[in-house]
């Protein structure tokens, strides 16, 4: 079983062909549907047919029982808190070929109680993986329920995963901050933009030999570099670098690079979350990192090919 905690929200998905035309009109295809980035792992975990368990806060409305109805329809197991006079998050999405843009009402998100998460992880069987979302830990109106997740884990001596989730409140919490929250755990997911603030713009591997495989290895020295920087605070790291591809480094100084599919990119809206449950589905299985980072490398490219987040 993985639980996976964070944000479920509603995505407006605004996709735009060329710029978006200030003060005037755009000619967009719009659709409305499930997002967060939590929700989105957990969808394609119970895609990928990895028992998975939703730990996440929606409004009492209508938007946040048409939400958790798509998840438990797709086989998400959901311990939803719902809280009385909020409203569900949402997200518009503004999404053009290989680009993205979210402008974020977090909503009920940010009322995710730590005693909520707390018992859902304490009633968890042995062997249980959690994966914490970081958007939790980015909001100060959600962070206690992210570190309660961190430390009910701890205390059941059950493995974490955390995802950086977004570079920019990233930058407004600080990398010493979020360092220090995810100290210890088992594995440290992000993408280039996080990898910078957290472990330092991306320069040369000392060692290019170190990562094996790869469309081009020297296309990922800077990010293996990273990755291994990022080892000092976590047991394992991930960089990903889209096209280019992924990189893992454990403290015990091994690196492995993968590669990503060539697909046509219709949708990069929720890559980075299948990226992750693709991983993590075959990891908790006993893969070998480089055949972890094959299976996240594998639902990444699916989630690129159509539109929005889900499968």
């Amino acid at each position: 079983m993985i639980i996976v905690v964070g944000d479920l929200v509603t995505d407006v998905l605004v996709e735009h062909d060329g710029p978006v035309r200030a003060g005037s009109d755009t000619d967009a295809a719009i659709r409305v549907g499930g997002g967060g980035q939590a929700a989105n792992t957990a969808a394609w975990l119970a895609h990928a047919g990895h028992p998975v368990t939703l730990v996440s806060a929606v409004g009492d409305d209508a938007a946040g029982r048409d939400r958790v109805a798509e998840l438990s329809g797709a086989g998400v197991r959901c311990a939803v808190q719902v809280c009385p006079g909020a409203a569900t998050g949402s997200v518009v999405v503004l999404t053009s070929a290989g680009e993205r843009t979210m402008i974020t009402d977090r909503g009920a998100s940010l009322l995710l109680g730590p005693a909520h998460v707390t018992s859902v992880i304490d009633d968890a069987p042995a062997g249980t993986h959690v994966h914490l979302s970081g958007y939790p830990l980015l909001h100060a109106g959600s962070r206690d329920a992210g570190l309660a997740a961190l430390a009910a884990a701890a205390r059941r001596g059950l493995p974490v995963s955390v995802d950086a989730a977004s570079a920019a409140p990233l930058r407004s919490v600080g990398a010493t901050a979020f360092l220090a929250w995810v100290r210890g755990v088992a594995l440290l997911l992000c993408n280039a933009d996080e990898a910078d603030v957290l472990a330092g713009p991306s320069v040369a591997d000392p060692d290019p030999s170190a990562l094996p495989g790869g469309p081009d290895p020297s296309a990922l020295r800077g990010a293996g570099a990273q990755a291994r920087r990022l080892t000092a605070h976590v047991a394992n790291a991930v960089v990903k670098q889209g096209a280019a591809g992924s990189v893992w480094a454990g403290r015990d100084g091994s690196v492995f690079a993968g590669r990503a599919r060539a697909v046509p990119m219709k949708d990069p809206t929720g890559a980075g979350d299948a990226f992750a449950a693709g991983l993590l589905a075959a990891w908790c299985s006993g893969a070998a990192p480089a055949a972890a980072l094959a299976a996240g490398a594998e639902l990444g490219a699916r989630a690129v090919s159509v539109l929005g987040a889900r499968p």
